[in-house]
């Protein structure tokens, strides 16, 4: 995403090689700009960000915890808990998603 390569010129980290083009660059998965001298015109975007979410699709949960397991021991394990509906987990881990 272009918003991974938007960032102060002196925190580049280079990601080509001299004569790069801006072509092979974005082919690399590299971001591209000439515009400032004296910096890396091919470097490496911006590492994106992601957040843990308790999924709301109770079909999409993966057990974290074992029949009977209470609220407090199932977040202790770092899992989300929601007491229902019936036949799927109530202790159930993270998905991670994109900011």
């Amino acid at each position: 995403a272009s918003c991974q390569c938007k960032m102060d010129p002196r925190e580049r980290k280079n990601c080509g090689y001299p004569g790069i083009s801006a072509e092979e660059c974005k082919k690399a998965g590299c971001c591209f700009s000439d515009s400032v001298a004296g910096v890396p015109w091919c470097f490496a975007p911006k590492a994106k960000k992601v957040k843990k979410v308790c999924p709301n699709n109770p079909h999409a949960r993966v057990n974290c915890g074992f029949p009977g397991i209470s609220a407090t021991d199932c977040k202790r394990k770092g899992c989300c808990f929601m007491a229902q509906p019936a036949g799927v987990p109530w202790c159930f881990y993270h998905h991670m998603v994109e900011e």
